[in-house]
């Protein structure tokens, strides 16, 4: 009977560990701060069907402006590269980001360098590149196999969960205010364990998806 009930705590355990990991969208203690104010945005889906955090004044009517400022895209903070995320992995990922979104932006609105009275300013950045080991899975929670799963822990054979963080707005010159502000939380391939080095190629899928939400857009959807 005992070690029943101890399997079933185990196992309750072991379920509550996974919901735990699997939130699609940033959870408030990721914000960074590069936007000034979170409290407006509301958990949405992007036009690929991605999640995200998304907020669109309601006056935003994108026929009022005729052009785009883009300022590329930052780290927020500035990341220390690590012996997982590198220098170079980093100014990759960062390199390609700014390529594909700017690429994205401009489908949609020319892209000038100086603001008028019909443009709009863009500012981005990537908030987070993380890289954790994902929850237990089911058949582990028994708990002579979480000795053997503490183990490959120790010895860094537990699969790498891979995000990258994103935060972004549109800003109305005349005003100084955001017309649109989205933050989003990608996920990227899996590392086979904390000894692999994460690439942009890690996430190069997120970055995508984030350009073609970009292109697909519909502000008539605001949340």
């Amino acid at each position: 009977m005992r070690s029943k009930t101890l399997f079933k705590v185990a196992a309750v355990a072991g379920i509550l560990a996974l919901t735990g990991c699997a939130s699609k969208i940033a959870e408030p203690e990721k914000y960074s701060g590069f936007l000034k104010k979170y409290s407006d945005l509301k958990e949405t889906t992007s036009a690929s069907g991605k999640p995200e955090l998304r907020w669109v004044d309601p006056d935003y009517n994108p026929a009022n402006f005729d052009n785009v400022v883009y300022n590329p895209i930052i780290y927020y903070p500035v990341p220390k590269p690590t012996t997982q995320v590198g220098q170079q992995a980093l100014d990759q990922i960062l390199s390609y980001t700014n390529q594909q979104m700017q690429k994205a932006i401009a489908e949609r609105k020319p892209l000038v360098t100086t603001a008028g009275p019909r443009s709009l300013i863009f500012r981005g950045a990537i908030t987070g590149v993380d890289s954790s080991k994902e929850g237990l899975q089911f058949y582990e929670v028994v708990p002579v196999a979480l000795i053997v799963a503490g183990t490959q822990m120790a010895t860094g054979h537990r699969t790498m969960d891979t995000s990258l963080y994103f935060e972004g707005e549109l800003i109305d010159p005349n005003t100084n205010k955001p017309v649109v502000k989205v933050v989003r939380k990608g996920e990227g391939k899996d590392l086979s364990n904390e000894n692999t080095p994460l690439t942009a190629e890690t996430l190069k899928a997120v970055i995508d998806e984030m350009a073609i939400d970009a292109v697909k857009f519909d502000p008539t959807q605001k949340s």
